[in-house]
């Protein structure tokens, strides 16, 4: 595991955070200060994050992981707070069970999305991602669904006529999207890829974020990997605080967030891909 270390970046709204985030988020965050949560852990399925595995001893271990993080985060939750919780399917129903003494879930969400490789030969592969829409007062939550309309397609297209109405009409052509949210993945060649095994494309997390906050309203990502979260917040006109345990990452968060130039004197540049390499062999600096 890499070392714990705590450290505090800061500009314009804006926080990275570099450290374990159960210690983080008791150092750093004050109780019912957060409007919006975001969390996306590790899933506890072996994947390799910089020099840190994903794995813990057994399933119970990462099960009582969860539910530290979870307590800590809903409190610092305001009383109108909401939290996005993802996790892996094989996990997510422990995670389901235990928040519901604590928050009210209001939707649980499949991320679904199609792969051009080889998913599994001897079971059904996974295409989808599970998520938790969870508030803390379920009379009294921030959620724009204007914001975040999309198109219906049957009415849109098929031109159908409602004829339940008193003078029929044609259906709506937008409507809140549903519970299934068909978003592409972060592809190699995508503009927004970082070097990251399970970076979230900026199409979800602006959806989340436009439905659950407001402009100034303060998005807490506890896990943030590339940090797309602090980046959509920050395009969006949001605050935000990002939590990262590894070094690599929070280079990333401070690039893409346009907080420093540099990093312990060695300028923040984002990798380039070999297609880049190929034909722009250089580039001074690339946000």
């Amino acid at each position: 595991m890499a070392d714990s270390v705590m450290e505090i970046f800061e500009l314009d709204g804006h926080q990275v955070i570099q450290g374990d985030a159960l210690d983080a988020l008791d150092v750093y965050v004050p109780d019912g200060s957060v409007d919006l949560v975001f969390a996306d852990p590790p899933y506890n399925i072996g994947k390799v994050f910089n020099e840190t595995k994903d794995k813990w001893p057994s399933d119970e271990a990462y099960q009582q992981w969860c539910y530290t993080w979870l307590e800590k985060c809903v409190a610092k939750l305001k009383p109108d707070g909401s939290m996005y919780i993802m996790a892996a399917t094989q996990n997510m129903p422990y995670l389901d069970i235990y928040l519901r003494s604590m928050m009210t879930i209001l939707s649980r969400i499949v991320w679904s999305y199609d792969s051009s490789g080889v998913q599994a030969r001897r079971f059904y592969g996974s295409l989808y991602e599970p998520i938790l829409f969870c508030v803390k007062d379920k009379n009294v939550y921030t959620f724009n669904a204007d914001a975040i309309m999309v198109e219906a397609k049957t009415g849109a297209k098929r031109k159908l006529i409602d004829y339940r109405k008193p003078v029929p009409t044609v259906y709506n052509s937008k409507k809140v999207p549903g519970n299934v949210w068909n978003i592409p993945r972060v592809r190699y060649r995508m503009d927004e890829y970082e070097n990251h095994p399970s970076q979230k494309p900026t199409a979800l997390l602006e959806r989340v974020i436009l439905a659950s906050s407001n402009p100034g309203d303060l998005i807490m990502d506890p896990f943030s990997g590339t940090f797309t979260t602090s980046y959509v917040a920050k395009e969006l006109g949001r605050r935000s605080i990002g939590i990262e345990l590894e070094e690599e990452y929070i280079k990333t968060g401070l690039r893409r967030l346009r907080m420093a130039n540099d990093y312990k004197g060695n300028p923040l540049r984002r990798e380039l891909r070999s297609f880049e390499k190929c034909h722009q062999p250089d580039i001074p600096s690339l946000f």
